[in-house]
């Protein structure tokens, strides 16, 4: 029961993600922001698709069960929840899930993304590791973990070399950089 619990809720929090990415996109493409990476996107959306259908098949065939871990790995859940949604709000409309870049657009600083440049991908490799480790699908998290791994090696820089055309990314990151030096020289 606590399965379909936990699969469901992710389910209705990704079509919400999604439903938001659209209206994001639409305002976005509006106000003149291109878009990059439509090539290896349709791989995105494969993999994280099949993450739940995979998911769902070694727990329901294989008869998985819940971890004795659970309690921790639920935490850890909540927690990978808890950043997302933070990087969410900390991108307002600018958050998508496909590369859309407005030229000129003020780079986030805020929120995770004072700390790390992409804090979603590190969210989602997570993910990929916490879920099916919940209900002991270690087959899903190894595989899955390694497609993330593929993918983002294509996302990652094809994201960072539209953001540097089209923005003060570099720049706002080694200010960034600097300033976050400074403060552990303070500590």
């Amino acid at each position: 029961m606590l399965f379909i619990i936990l699969i469901s809720i992710i389910m209705l929090q990704r079509g919400a993600e999604l439903a938001l990415a659209r209206r994001n996109e639409k305002w976005m493409k509006g106000m003149g922001a291109l878009e990059f990476g439509q090539r290896h996107y349709r791989w995105i959306v494969a993999v994280h698709a099949s993450f739940f259908v995979c998911y769902l098949l070694e727990v329901i065939i294989f008869k998985k069960n819940l971890s004795p871990f659970w309690p921790i790995l639920l935490t850890l859940f909540f927690l990978t929840q808890t950043v997302r949604i933070w990087a969410l709000h900390s991108l307002g409309r600018y958050w998508n899930t496909k590369i859309i870049v407005l030229p000129g657009a003020e780079v986030v600083r805020r929120g995770p993304y004072r700390f790390i440049k992409h804090p979603n991908y590190a969210i989602v490799a997570a993910e990929f590791l916490v879920i099916p480790l919940m209900f002991q699908a270690y087959i899903t998290a190894a595989v899955f973990t390694l497609l993330n791994i593929a993918v983002l090696s294509v996302r990652i820089p094809a994201e960072e070399k539209a953001l540097k055309e089209l923005t003060e990314y570099e720049e706002t990151f080694l200010r960034l950089r600097s300033c976050l030096n400074r403060d552990i020289k303070k500590v």
